[in-house]
């Protein structure tokens, strides 16, 4: 009796497990299976989404994407995707080639392209509607909760931009000359300081190229040198030493760690360096 009274213990078991997962998979089954080129564009669709989408990111958020190469476990991401989310960046040489290998026909492919640093307030806001109207025409019959959470998100950034302006009108950036990386330049740019001159697009600088900046930067006062966390990050390292001026390397996607964990950490997080590094 005792061992029946086990085994019918050890079969209701299973059969709530069997349950419980059965439902799982079926939730999952339901939601849109979306894959993502950057670690921004896998935010965007985890903000809009939230639990109706399931995405999975392909290029790590501290890499660049000009130096990814897409292994067999990228293929199976997108043989499995209801969609697939791209820049169309000159570095995503990788991604036709991976969409072929992928052999997925019940796969879209959106491109989602917009001129501009995405580290800046108006780019992200661009993307947000590009990302949003994606979303709810892909998947109608939940377009309101899209638009509703795409409109959320955008009063957040709103509200970080305004936030982020004061503090910066608190210095006078237009008189702080810098050099910076070039993927850095537009949200520089945005942020008021002047940019003499970039450097390390698309390749790294040569040591001709290091010794003209140093230069440049001697001659017109430079205080302050920029790099780009995700590509050739030391770049600046001898300009700035030479220069005996400050050096900041900045966040260009979200993700990295855990003061970037979204694009709005990740836009304070790059203001505050800054500011440190002026303030000092």
């Amino acid at each position: 009796m005792k061992i029946h009274r086990n085994f019918m213990v050890i079969t209701a078991i299973f059969l709530i497990l069997g349950t419980l997962l059965t439902g799982c998979s079926e939730s999952d089954d339901t939601s849109l299976k979306v894959v993502t080129s950057t670690s921004h564009l896998e935010q965007l669709v985890q903000t809009i989404g939230g639990n109706l989408v399931d995405v999975i990111n392909i290029v790590p958020a501290a890499s660049h994407p000009g130096d990814f190469d897409a292994s067999p476990g990228d293929i199976r991401k997108l043989a499995d995707a209801d969609l697939f989310l791209w820049h169309n960046w000159p570095g995503e040489v990788y991604v036709p080639a991976l969409i072929e290998s992928a052999d997925n026909p019940d796969m879209e492919v959106v491109t989602i392209e917009i001129q501009g640093s995405w580290m800046t307030p108006q780019v992200q806001l661009q993307a947000i509607d590009k990302v949003s109207e994606t979303l709810s025409r892909i998947d109608a019959d939940n377009a309101a909760e899209y638009e509703k959470n795409a409109e959320a998100y955008k009063d957040e950034v709103q509200a970080a931009e305004v936030e982020v302006k004061a503090m910066l009108s608190q210095e006078s950036l237009s008189e702080v000359n810098v050099l910076c990386a070039g993927w850095q330049a537009g949200f520089i740019g945005w942020c008021g300081f002047k940019v003499v001159k970039t450097y390390g697009l698309p390749v790294p600088p040569t040591l001709g190229e290091i010794e003209e900046l140093i230069g440049l930067g001697k001659e017109a006062g430079v205080s302050l040198v920029i790099d780009n966390l995700h590509d050739n990050p030391d770049a600046g390292k001898p300009i700035a030493s030479e220069l005996g001026c400050k050096r900041v390397v900045l966040y260009n996607f979200p993700g990295v760690d855990t003061s970037t964990k979204t694009w709005i950490d990740t836009f304070k997080t790059n203001v505050d360096l800054l500011l440190e590094a002026v303030s000092d």
